[in-house]
């Protein structure tokens, strides 16, 4: 059996939510902080070159989609087609052609090449430009220096090349973007057509960078308004678990006063305050226990008065009347015997009511409970009316049985389950003639077990079928009038106690005069087996 947690003390409550109020404040200062190193890391963010070639909206020419490999520094690209022409750019300044000799100058973008570009003197005081290509992978440096007309004087990757227009030139030192670093990339399109992408990723300054970070502080601003909001939510906290249960104790008291019997029950709070609550309710149960107990012993004896008075009546007056005449001498010797046997038949209907009196009122009484065990309703049945046949056949009554050789499994009190079948078995004896055929049925539906009990009887009249459910109700205008009235009363009580009903069929199958219905919960998976 769980537990239930002891609450604790108002000292313990109000140190614990001190502890995590401040646990909480360092919570919000520590995630402020996470903020602001997550939001330092953005302030540049690069192009994703790779990402970019890697999409196959660039093969499809789907080049609007490419945008956003382009990062948040003011990166860009343009598409240029085998002949150098401009197919698409993702910003300005792009040239409109560009030559495949000024598109070589440019690095491959997966090479990782970083160019560098000095000018110089020569001997002759002629301006010179020495433009080195080194490779951040291996470290190897390719020198190449160029005259004042862009002639080659040292070195080249291409030893063909002797010469440069400006706007290779532009290219090749990387100064066609100031403050841009250019690669390019080559692919082909759907028609396999040659096609290079010109990659320009923009070098943030340390200016800008320097603006950005101290921006970046303005997010700790948040902390005034996130501390308010954990400081109000204690206080709703507090107010709750202190405030709402005293202001309970007090409503409890003035109604109290007023004369309204009333329970504070688990009114919440900490150990101090329920125990003043339970007090309160001890308290108020001895004041409600004597007035209770009057209203219910007089409710109960005025209901039982009115409920039994005519059922008892009739047997006590013949048994007091035939006593009385054997006592009196006026019954002869010879028809005593018969006396005395109407004498213990009214006996035993007598005992037969206090029985029907007892197990209602032990039905009806909230402490009742069942004690169910998951069966299989088919077998139930098999069983139970195994035993019942020579009695039925006995009685003159025929039975029919419609049960699928499939179980179908409830959780069923065996005693109190039975004796549901008990009173349905015994009203259709008692109250059909010879001959009457007794139909038993069990279905399964909408994960429900539906047992149908049916005869093909006289029925019961529309007028008594309406209320034959409730107590002290008999079919007496449509049979034999016998029977205390309790019986579908407790039937339908334990019905209801296994969480399943019973129904009087206002439409009873072709042939049949009266149907009972009884539906069950059939049994989840987990305990079926």
């Amino acid at each position: 059996m769980k537990s239930k947690p002891v609450p604790g003390s108002l000292f313990g409550l109000l140190v614990r939510n001190y502890l995590l109020f401040t646990l909480t404040l360092l919570a919000i200062t520590g995630g402020i902080f996470l903020l602001w190193n997550l939001w330092l890391e953005r302030l540049y963010q690069p192009a994703d070159w790779a990402g970019l070639m890697a999409d196959p909206a660039l093969t499809a020419g789907e080049f609007d989609k490419l945008d956003r490999y382009t990062g948040d520094g003011g990166s860009a690209f343009a598409v240029y087609d085998g002949d150098g022409v401009l197919v698409y750019a993702s910003a300005g300044a792009f040239d409109p052609t560009c030559t495949e000799g000024e598109l070589s100058c440019v690095p491959l973008w997966d090479a990782n090449v970083i160019v560098r570009t000095f000018e110089q003197t020569g001997r002759d005081g002629a301006p010179r430009y020495l433009v080195l290509r080194q490779s951040a992978d291996t470290g190897e440096v390719d020198t190449l220096v160029l005259d004042q007309n862009y002639q080659v004087i040292f070195g080249g990757a291409e030893e063909e090349k002797t010469a440069y227009t400006p706007q290779e030139f532009s290219y090749l030192s990387g100064r066609r973007f100031s403050d841009s670093i250019l690669s390019r990339g080559l692919f082909s399109d759907g028609d396999g057509a040659s096609m290079t992408v010109l990659l320009r990723e923009v070098q943030l300054s340390d200016a800008d960078y320097a603006q950005r970070y101290q921006s970046s502080w303005k997010i700790w601003l948040l902390f005034l308004p996130l501390y308010l909001l954990s400081a109000g939510l204690f206080i709703w906290w507090l107010s709750c678990r202190i405030g709402r249960p005293l202001r309970r104790l007090n409503d409890a008291v003035v109604s109290q006063a007023e004369g309204r019997m009333v329970r504070v029950g688990n009114c919440g709070g900490t150990r101090e305050i329920r125990r003043i609550g339970e007090s309160f309710d001890r308290f108020s149960d001895r004041l409600a226990e004597s007035e209770a107990e009057r209203r219910r012993l007089d409710q109960g004896r005025q209901k039982l008065i009115a409920d039994i008075s005519h059922d008892l009546k009739t047997p006590i007056t013949v048994i007091a009347g035939y006593i009385d005449a054997i006592c009196d001498g006026k019954v002869p010797p010879q028809e005593q015997e018969r006396y005395l046997r109407a004498i213990q038949g009214k006996a035993a209907a007598l005992t037969e009511l206090v029985n029907a009196f007892h197990e209602y009122s032990k039905v009806e009484h909230p402490e009742f409970v069942l004690h169910t065990q998951p069966a299989d309703l088919c077998e139930f049945l098999r069983a139970y009316l195994a035993e019942k046949y020579d009695e039925i056949d006995l009685a003159g009554f025929g039975l029919e049985v419609d049960l699928p050789d499939h179980p179908i499994r409830c959780a069923l009190d065996p005693l109190q389950f039975r004796r549901v079948l008990d009173n349905l078995l015994s009203n259709a004896l008692r109250h059909n003639r010879l001959g009457t055929m007794l139909f038993f049925r069990v279905s399964a539906q909408d994960n429900q077990a539906v047992l149908s009990v049916a005869d093909n009887g006289v029925g019961i009249p529309p007028q008594r079928a309406r209320d034959i459910f409730e107590p002290f109700v008999v079919g007496s205008d449509a049979r034999s009038g016998q029977g205390s009235g309790l019986g579908l009363s407790i039937t339908r009580r334990i019905m209801e106690l296994h969480g399943g009903s019973i129904s009087l069929s206002p439409r009873p199958a072709s042939g049949q005069g009266t149907e009972f219905v009884l539906t069950l919960p059939l049994c989840p998976p987990t305990l079926s087996h």
